[in-house]
């Protein structure tokens, strides 16, 4: 019986590196990273000088890893969203078991396909719906199946993303675009639908959906002229996005809060004030949100109906001081709320006191998700080791998340309209033109 698994990392970013390939510090017993495919030569020299990796096991791209033998037990593919299938189904033709960042794809088609190729080729493919494995969502689902608010009737989840956050990612950074990477909803909150689906433990059988992009325009800017953040903008001591506050000054964000880490460490592999003037000042991160060529949706809403009558909300905004996830849970006996940030449970059985459940803090700042990184990356290893238990986010269970976030997006392009999940299919995807 084998003791660890091996793991070949495909994008050794902020994702593969510091979330995923970190969990070989924590447990080295478990986790042996043997090979990266990266295009940037300082993220291979890491995987060489960090991990451990032989030189020759280290690739400018997943294509010439492919090329090779199999290399690993598993393969994480953490690339940006549009290069994740084109990795996956010849990782599976090779043999590799596969962890995939999430989204699948922002192609239904192409979500049904990875899914028939992992079981033509009899190989686990574990999606990263890392809030399941959250020890908050956790407590709250075993809650639930304990039946302790008895038949459940509303779900309402909220998820703030937070200013700098959006601004960072969203309207500067990697996912501004829906063709070049998803749609908000599916790129940042395919999470919730899939946390949502758990929760309520039944199928969406419809839903509809609101929002769009209604702040990050050009006819927003305070100053039109100013294209760049750091070449003479006349607001910007007023501007809450001004690319210095958030990655020099601000709290939670700033290098000057000793954040070497997300977001600063995707501007530059080595923040310093520096390294981040000069990417600021050159690069697209020093852009002025308002000038910037982003078109995903800042803000919305989406209702559900669930096969067990449960009719579910979810709000998704830009606009937040905080980074974090609330739910809150209504049944015939009782319900429950929580808040992700500060990881408390308050639950309320009608006629008896109040219960408060404090869980155990979470050190990490951002990309933990509550702990779920780690939690996931344990669960993986113990899978792949003892082969005795089931897979919590298999490539089964996400496709449902995916289908409920595309046809979110449908609708939302469709002016709300109602969208039966039975009913919708790839054709639907292709007339979005996402």
């Amino acid at each position: 019986m084998k003791h660890f698994i091996t793991a070949a990392v495909c994008g050794f970013g902020s994702r593969g590196k510091d979330a995923y390939a970190s969990y070989q510090h924590l447990a080295p017993d478990k986790l042996k990273l043997v090979a990266i495919a990266d295009p940037d030569p300082e993220k291979r020299d890491a995987a060489v000088s960090e991990y451990g990796v032989a030189p020759a096991n280290c690739y400018q791209n997943g294509e010439e890893l492919l090329q090779q033998p199999r290399l690993a037990d598993v393969l994480i593919i953490a690339t940006q969203d549009r290069d994740h299938i084109r990795y996956a189904l010849p990782a599976l033709e090779k043999g590799y078991h596969l962890l995939l960042e999430k989204p699948i794809s922002p192609s239904l088609e192409e979500c049904l396909e990875l899914r028939k190729k992992a079981h033509e080729c009899g190989r686990i493919v574990i999606v990263c719906h890392v809030l399941r494995y959250a020890q908050f969502y956790q407590t709250i689902h075993e809650l639930l199946q304990k039946n302790i608010l008895g038949p459940l009737h509303t779900l309402e989840a909220t998820e703030n993303i937070a200013y700098w956050h959006y601004a960072h990612s969203y309207v500067r950074g990697n996912w501004r675009r829906s063709e070049d990477s998803s749609p908000l909803i599916l790129a940042k909150s395919c999470h919730d639908m899939d946390i949502i689906r758990w929760l309520v433990g039944s199928p969406c059988v419809s839903l509809s959906s609101y929002g769009g992009l209604s702040w990050f325009k050009p006819e927003n800017a305070p100053d039109p002229e100013a294209k760049r953040c750091l070449s003479g903008c006349r607001c910007k001591e007023e501007c809450p996005y001004d690319c210095e506050k958030i990655y020099l000054f601000n709290k939670k964000s700033g290098y000057y809060d000793n954040n070497t880490g997300w977001p600063c460490n995707v501007l530059t592999n080595h923040p310093t004030r520096e390294t981040l003037y000069e990417a600021l000042r050159n690069g697209p991160y020093g852009r002025c949100v308002y000038q910037c060529d982003n078109n995903v949706a800042d803000h919305q809403t989406v209702n559900m109906l669930f096969e067990n009558g449960v009719s579910a909300s979810f709000v998704l905004s830009a606009f937040t001081e905080g980074c974090y996830r609330t739910v809150r849970i209504t049944g015939s006996f009782g319900d429950l709320e929580g808040n992700l940030e500060e990881n408390t449970i308050h639950v309320r059985i009608f006629g008896k006191p109040e219960q408060l459940i404090s869980l155990d803090p979470i050190s990490d700042r951002f990309a933990g998700h509550g702990g779920g990184d780690a939690r996931m990356m344990e669960y993986l290893c113990n899978l792949l080791l003892s082969e005795d238990q089931d897979a919590l986010t298999s490539i089964d269970a996400s496709v449902e998340s995916h289908v409920m976030a595309m046809a979110a997006e449908y609708s939302r392009l469709h002016g709300g309209e109602s969208v039966s999940l039975t009913d919708f299919t790839a054709e639907n995807m292709a007339q979005q033109n996402i």
